[in-house]
């Protein structure tokens, strides 16, 4: 008896390509935080071919972003996400330095992404499935996938989910990671980005939109560096772990606005936490 109820338990956890779509969907909807079309004006400029996107030459010769207003960047979970990014030593093989500073802004951060209709709503699903049994748990498995340590180089903590993808890193002489357009907008407005170009512009009139840029990060190239441009740090947080519990290592297929994406995350093997919990690795919005 105990061997069926331990088999349906599993089959209730189950998340179906179906409940995927339908739940990026409600959540893009319930993007009350994303960017309007006042709020953020952005510039693309050069569009180049999947080919030439190692050719590393700047094709633009303005900035990616125009405008970006400042009662967008003072929402709550704006707020808490720019507090975050300035936290990290970009080049693996540096140990982070994690103050009790650093660690309450990571709550704060976590804490007001579920304040939100798509932090809610996640979790709300989630629940539903079995797979948390409260807010707090669900809270501190994020914390610990996201934020928690790895080594990517020298043996050093010098990386995690959250670093890699948000704020970006240096590795082999290379921009790795950086998935994020406030980060992108906070360097570049600080003279430590240049635009290239773009391989990739989403189908989306509104925000938010997905672009596969080309770009040198203070002397760095990233070859392709897809992002959605304009949702709410809420947003990305929701829809990478979505993908990344339900489809791990494996590229989900999201529905936004009645438009199809796909989302690839990656698992980090070399370590885990908990009970063998994988923290991620990579998640960014793939590109053709």
């Amino acid at each position: 008896y105990s061997l069926i109820l331990l088999v349906c338990v599993q089959l209730d956890k189950s998340v179906s390509d179906a409940e995927i779509k339908s739940l990026s969907e409600t959540l893009y909807k319930l993007d009350h935080n994303r960017a309007t079309a006042s709020e953020l004006v952005i510039d693309p400029q050069t569009l180049i071919s999947s080919s030439e996107t190692g050719s590393r030459d700047d094709q633009s010769s303005r900035p990616l972003f125009k405008q970006v207003s400042s009662t967008l960047l003072s929402k709550p979970t704006y707020k808490a996400l720019l507090n975050l990014l300035d936290n990290y030593r970009r080049v693996t093989g540096e140990a982070e330095d994690v103050p009790s500073k650093e660690v309450e802004e990571q709550d704060t951060f976590l804490q007001q992404t579920m304040n939100t209709d798509v932090g809610s709503e996640l979790y709300n699903f989630l629940h539903s499935k079995g797979i948390y049994s409260s807010q707090s748990e669900f809270i501190q498995d994020l914390k610990m996938m996201w934020f928690g340590l790895y080594s990517r180089s020298s043996g050093k903590l010098d990386s995690s989910g959250f670093e890699h993808i948000f704020a970006g890193e240096i590795k082999g002489g290379k921009v790795s990671g950086f998935h994020n357009w406030l980060q992108l907008y906070l360097n570049e407005k600080k003279g430590l980005l240049n635009y290239y170009s773009h391989s990739f512009n989403g189908p989306w009139t509104t925000y938010p939109d997905v672009l596969g840029m080309q770009f040198e990060w203070d002397g760095y190239f990233k070859e392709v560096g897809s992002a959605f441009i304009g949702s709410s740090p809420e947003f990305d947080l929701a829809i990478y772990s979505l993908c990344y519990i339900t489809r791990p290592g494996k590229k989900c297929h999201v529905s936004l606005g009645g438009q199809t994406l796909g989302i690839q995350t990656y698992t980090w093997d070399k370590s885990s936490y908990g009970d063998g919990k994988k923290y991620i690795a990579s998640a960014y919005p793939a590109t053709p």
